[in-house]
């Protein structure tokens, strides 16, 4: 059972973040060559998207090592991956890349995952927000 209202559980997810985060832009980032073709994205646009998620990743993993979890760096942490979670939207919608349909499912399925740490982070944050400095 989840405990949202521990300190530890929402640690817990920002570090699960911060590691799929730097994963995932590993995996952009090595394997844009590869990718490309089979998600029918650019590989300038597949490295940048993993270059940009090397700095996010550090912050979202500082914010969950620090001494004493911060609300206003987990907030800020929630609104990068709301803007993460709406840029893939408006990629896949915009017309801008014709992605193939493993490119579509693969923008959408990651958009999730990051939707998902969003959620779980703000149900963190809002549970223990007497117990964290500001």
């Amino acid at each position: 059972m989840l405990n949202f209202q521990s300190p530890g559980f929402l640690r817990r997810v920002l570090l699960a973040d911060a590691i799929s985060g730097l994963a995932m832009g590993l995996m952009l980032v090595a394997g844009a060559d590869l990718l490309a073709p089979l998600l029918g994205l650019s590989a300038v646009l597949l490295r940048e998207a993993g270059f940009v998620l090397f700095p996010v990743a550090a912050f979202i993993g500082y914010a969950g090592l620090r001494k004493e979890l911060s609300r206003r760096m987990v907030w800020a942490v929630i609104a990068v991956n709301a803007l993460w979670v709406m840029d893939s939207f408006v990629l896949l919608f915009s017309g801008w890349v014709t992605p193939t349909l493993l490119g579509q499912v693969f923008v959408a399925g990651q958009a999730v995952v990051v939707a998902v740490f969003a959620e779980l982070e703000f149900f963190g944050v809002r549970r223990v927000r007497l117990a964290m400095p500001a």
